[in-house]
């Protein structure tokens, strides 16, 4: 028992040793703190990483999946896990619209297991928005990225967006860089964040219906040639139901590469080549194409910022025992102090 302990700890520290301490951090919201669950559920990060260390090993997509599941949480009601709870027939979820048919089910079922893992070593303590959160982290790290750390103490939603804001909060592939402003902008995050947030499609992989506009009826003239001709073996018509690496230099890693193919015009989305094309965005895309480490002090920057978005904090939102579903009639608040949940009283 007490090697076992030992093996847990010098693994947690091992797990921490490895966060560069020079990182820059956007401003820590009211509610969360990178220490929230040093008391209640101190390995928590660990049991994460773990699980995922050994998932990816067999299924390397996953990393994708999650990073998108995050992203898509936090652009449509914040980030609260809104985007994990299932609908129905009568009354579809978020996850039943148009932008997040293509997220993978194996994503979601990942989060309800690493729920399931960790009410275990704790109890009902950790939110699922904040396993999101973490699980979109360990994906960019385990992947090659930077490792950095999450603020947590989120709360989840009781409820789900409705079908108009998961549409306008998730911009289409095909929009240009005007379009993504107006949407990265009404959930304050600038030009530099959408530059640096797109980076996240160096892995993972894409459906031709979502860059067939840009190859039917006719090749867009953006796009390399060369480029257009392989795509066109993957999706020789627009009604293809095929799929593609986001990043053809290394779509399994978590680099710069995706901006060295935008300066290659191999860009796949309309809205991934247009920031070449687009003098707002054009000179940082450059820089990242050429500066890795660059790319990377401002992915950490930047997802942290988009992490913190419409956030529920402290008597807010719920901890769901399910995290597709919310809680049945019990709810629970819980008294946080310093960080630290004291006490927790059914109502």
């Amino acid at each position: 028992m007490a090697s076992s302990l030992i093996l847990v700890l010098v693994s947690s520290l091992a797990f921490f040793s490895t966060i560069s301490e020079a990182q820059t951090y956007p401003p820590i919201v009211d509610g969360l703190s990178f220490n929230f669950y040093e008391c209640i559920c101190p390995h928590a990060e660990f049991i994460i990483r773990n699980f995922l260390s050994t998932a990816f090993k067999s299924n390397i997509s996953l990393a994708a999946g999650l990073l998108r599941i995050h992203f898509h949480d936090c652009f449509v009601q914040g980030c609260d896990g809104s985007v994990l709870l299932d609908g129905t027939a009568s009354d579809p979820s978020e996850k039943d619209q148009l932008p997040n048919l293509t997220l993978q089910p194996a994503a979601f079922k990942a989060i309800n297991d690493i729920k399931a893992l960790l009410d275990q070593a704790c109890g009902q303590v950790v939110s699922c928005a904040d396993i999101a959160a973490l699980a979109a982290r360990d994906s960019v790290y385990l992947s090659g990225g930077p490792n950095y750390k999450v603020p947590l103490g989120r709360r989840d939603s009781l409820t789900f967006a409705s079908r108009n804001a998961t549409l306008a909060g998730l911009p289409a592939p095909t929009s240009n860089v005007t379009t993504l402003l107006e949407v990265f902008n009404k959930i304050n995050l600038d030009t530099t964040d959408l530059v640096t947030l797109s980076g996240g499609h160096t892995i993972g992989r894409a459906h031709c219906s979502s860059f067939n506009n840009r190859l039917f009826p006719s090749q867009d003239p953006t796009m390399n040639k060369s480029f257009a001709k392989n795509l066109y073996l993957t999706c020789p018509t627009n009604t293809t139901v095929n799929t593609t690496v986001n990043d053809i230099r290394s779509p399994n890693a978590f680099d710069n590469k995706y901006y060295v193919d935008l300066m290659n015009r191999e860009g796949l989305f309309t809205s991934d080549q247009d920031m070449y094309t687009d003098s707002r965005t054009k000179p940082t895309v450059t820089s990242f194409a050429i500066n890795q480490s660059l790319f990377f002090e401002n992915f950490v920057y930047s997802i942290v910022k988009m992490g913190q978005v419409s956030v529920l904090t402290g008597d807010q939102g719920e901890i769901r025992a399910n995290c597709s579903a919310p809680n049945p009639t019990t709810k629970f608040l819980w008294s946080v102090v310093d960080g630290e949940e004291r006490e927790k009283l059914a109502y």
